[in-house]
């Protein structure tokens, strides 16, 4: 699987690679929608998760409605309900009680089948997750539920019995290895693609560390250098100038 690069690098040339992560995810996450359960994806920050699942999530979306929420604090059942309403695109003015809002979220999400994408899940406390966990339990609703967070995810969600005991598959990414690494980076950009496999181990060792934000950001930095000394190809001599941008 290949593609452009959806990230918030622009990074002209980028590749999304078929990493061993991302072919998990995608078959965790088919596995998840078809069974209209819960997923749970973790790991560090700048690993590919959300990149992973959004790219899996697009090549499902000619037939499957997907809907992306994205917390940033600590939100209330009343946050959620309202970011919800956002992100199903219901028409006039948000319910004003919580019993009449309960009723129209679980209304429109029985009408078909949809999967809700929550990013940054980490941020999720006890009252938000009971509600995700809420909405699911509703025997009409059709949800499948992807809760994608940095490490602290796991910890939180498992902290939540209720929840965690209903989610059908966890996924932890991982920094690369160097084999991965050596095997990825290449296909990532081109001017990986002609570079000494030791200058990417190199790059690997002293900056980016199985990381693949770092190794975008690495690659940004690695193009400017290159436009602005007119070589060629990459060195250990350019890398360490790319380095000291990162420091």
């Amino acid at each position: 699987m290949t593609g452009s690069w959806p990230h918030y690098v622009d990074l002209p040339g980028a590749q999304v690679v078929s990493t061993r992560a991302l072919l998990i995810a995608q078959e965790n996450l088919a596995d998840t929608i078809a069974a209209r359960a819960m997923m749970c994806v973790h790991g560090a920050a700048g690993l590919g998760k959300t990149l992973a699942l959004n790219t899996c999530l697009r090549e499902l979306e000619p037939t499957e409605d997907v809907r992306r929420l994205t917390f940033r604090a600590r939100p209330t059942a009343r946050a959620v309900r309202y970011e919800l309403f956002t992100a199903l695109d219901l028409p006039g003015d948000p319910p004003r009680h919580p019993s009449e809002f309960d009723r129209l979220l679980k209304t429109t999400l029985a009408e078909h089948p949809r999967t809700l994408l929550v990013d940054e899940a980490q941020w999720l406390n006890s009252e938000a997750f009971e509600y995700f966990r809420y909405l699911w339990d509703e025997p009409a609703t059709q949800i499948a539920i992807v809760f994608v967070g940095g490490a602290g995810c796991h910890t939180v969600l498992r902290r939540e019995p209720m929840l965690s005991s209903r989610v059908f598959i966890w996924q932890q990414f991982s920094r690369l290895t160097l084999k991965e690494v050596k095997e990825t980076i290449p296909l990532f950009h081109p001017i990986w693609a002609t570079a000494d496999p030791a200058d990417i181990a190199f790059a690997d060792g002293h900056a980016a560390h199985g990381n693949f934000r770092a190794w975008a950001q690495l690659t940004a930095h690695a193009r400017t250098a290159l436009a602005r000394t007119g070589r060629s190809r990459i060195d250990q001599d350019l890398l360490r100038w790319a380095f000291s941008r990162l420091a």
